[in-house]
């Protein structure tokens, strides 16, 4: 799955590049794409289930500024037990330059915060995500 944003001024702080911060929520609006692509999120809500980011491993590799245009690769990197481990790369689409890679774990769990087996149907489900592709 790819996401692809134009870098903006407001994206950016006091060094005229984005900001390592800024960086997380390019991340996370590849997540939203890809979940909002490949699994129905109304039907994870009406039976209670909500993701959570439990992890964040992001390495910072080199800069975006004002006028780029980023590639926000993202995709399922294994499943285990009662998490989950998204793999992101943020890449300039010019030069092919990585900016960022990034592992998120996340889990699954219920109104009350308890994570969820990844069994069964939940494993299907969130096996429709697509895999890393790097």
């Amino acid at each position: 799955m790819e996401t692809p944003i134009i870098v903006r001024g407001y994206h950016t702080d006091m060094y005229q590049h984005v900001n390592n911060a800024r960086y997380l929520e390019f991340l996370e609006e590849g997540r939203w794409q890809a979940l909002e692509h490949h699994i129905d999120l109304d039907a994870f809500l009406k039976n209670g289930l909500l993701f959570f980011v439990v992890n964040i491993n992001i390495s910072y590799r080199s800069q975006a500024r004002v006028n780029d245009t980023i590639i926000i690769k993202t995709g399922l990197k294994k499943i285990g037990n009662t998490s989950a481990v998204i793999q992101q790369q943020i890449t300039n689409s010019k030069t092919g330059i990585v900016c960022v890679d990034a592992d998120i774990t996340f889990v699954i769990a219920d109104w009350k915060g308890k994570p969820q087996k990844m069994e069964g149907d939940l494993k299907q489900t969130i096996e429709k995500l697509p895999r890393f592709e790097g």
